[in-house]
């Protein structure tokens, strides 16, 4: 078996972006840039929204163009060349050891709560949340798909009850006014908000499985991304309102703080299956997109190697179990290094959005008339957003300057043997 089965509907696709989008994210990420720009995160999240909508509309059209397990490296290699193209894949590589410490523990955290004592220690809740990666993986993405439609329906219904329980009023949501002095804080937002839609380009991945990915691929992306935002920003106004935000332990428990402070204790449990439920669905996704990318490239460039072989499912299982150790690797490094999350945030957004905008500048060499005018604004916005992130910055530009060094043309001339004249 040599290619991966077409299973993935239109809603069970919408369920997988949804909640790969929210995810992690909707647990930190609005009191962290609650705790940045104040009040003034409202304007911030729609800016990112506006962003956002060109640029996930291009990955929509290169989706339906190109679906392919490759993502962002296959859209490269059909714009440029194969070395760029093995370089972006490796780059997507690299969030591994900054993206998933952050979002991992975030998971553990939760499940850590629901785990019976002597084994509710902080390590041994993420390994098991790496291992029940490795199950739902290995299920296919048929089961996977089915898995996230339901956690997104209760994530939607835990917001409406925010608000409903809240009492938000007009005034709660009412636009403060901006002035040129609050513009740094709104950037300094967008430079951590970027973590809320990453995603899509690993759903990019995903396009070679789904039924029907000219038609279904596109609306799931354009859907998923706007009800993604609108969850966003309602849940932020929930956060403002009644102040969960400012300190470091509301960064990990604003939501789990106001269901206590909304509907009581005993609403605990339940937050703590919801939160792990969420943020298991975003990291399951990136887990088989890595698994998928991996493949991808083990398919075109050395057929005949275990990475490129398929289980009886139509799964990637040895690229899983490969991603599945590195992800263990990562976390115990994460918890030895004690950094913080907004540090890992930061750096991973660097990688995500550093791929995002060589997506773009693809778009903007392959696509044609007005797709591809809207792959030029999609590239102006990300290379914004990109300079927004500092110093982060730097860390996605080390690694790409790494890779597009000639390290081929090096061990061919090294390994080479030379014969005296």
């Amino acid at each position: 078996m040599s290619q991966l089965k077409q299973e993935i509907t239109l809603q069970s696709g919408i369920g997988q972006l949804s909640t790969t989008l929210l995810g992690t994210g909707l647990f930190m990420v609005p009191a962290i840039v609650a705790g940045i720009a104040g009040q003034y995160s409202l304007w911030a999240w729609l800016l990112l929204f506006v962003a956002i909508c060109p640029i996930a509309l291009t990955f929509a059209k290169l989706g339906k163009s190109y679906p392919n397990a490759g993502g962002t490296a296959f859209f490269v290699r059909q714009a440029f060349n194969q070395k760029l193209e093995k370089s972006v894949a490796w780059l997507f590589m690299s969030i591994i050891p900054v993206g998933v410490p952050a979002a991992i523990a975030l998971t553990g955290g939760f499940l850590q709560q629901l785990l019976p004592s002597g084994l509710d220690s902080p390590l041994i809740a993420q390994v098991l949340t790496i291992a029940l990666l490795m199950l739902v993986s290995l299920a296919g993405s048929k089961s996977s798909g089915r898995l996230q439609m339901g956690i997104a329906l209760s994530i939607f219904a835990l917001v409406i009850s925010f608000w409903i329980r809240g009492d938000i009023t007009p005034q709660d949501i009412t636009m403060p006014t901006l002035s040129f002095d609050e513009g740094a804080k709104i950037g300094a937002a967008l430079a951590v908000m970027f973590w809320c839609f990453v995603g899509i380009e690993a759903f990019a991945h995903m396009g070679e499985e789904f039924k029907n990915p000219q038609r279904d691929f596109p609306i799931a992306i354009i859907i998923g991304s706007f009800v993604a935002g609108a969850v966003y920003w309602a849940c932020s106004v929930v956060i403002l309102k009644f102040g969960a935000y400012g300190t470091p332990e509301f960064d990990t428990a604003s939501i789990p703080w106001l269901s206590e402070q909304l509907f009581g204790p005993e609403f605990k449990l339940l937050i703590s299956v919801l939160g792990f439920s969420a943020c298991f669905a975003s990291i399951n996704l990136y887990t088989q997109s890595l698994a998928r990318m991996l493949w991808a490239q083990a398919r075109d460039y050395r057929p005949g190697s275990g990475m490129a072989r398929l289980s009886s499912r139509g799964v990637p299982a040895n690229a899983t179990f490969a991603i599945g150790a590195v992800l263990t690797f990562s976390c115990v490094a994460g918890a030895l290094s004690n950094l913080d999350l907004e540090f890992f945030v930061k750096l991973a957004n660097s990688v995500f959005v550093l791929i995002y905008l060589l997506a773009m500048v693809a778009a903007v060499k392959l696509l044609t008339g007005l797709s591809r005018a809207l792959a030029v604004i999609a590239l102006i916005l990300c290379t914004i957003v990109f300079l927004c992130l500092g110093w982060s910055m730097l860390y996605a530009l080390s690694i790409f300057g790494i890779l597009l060094l000639p390290w081929g043309k090096w061990r061919s001339t090294y390994m080479t043997p030379t014969t005296d004249s």
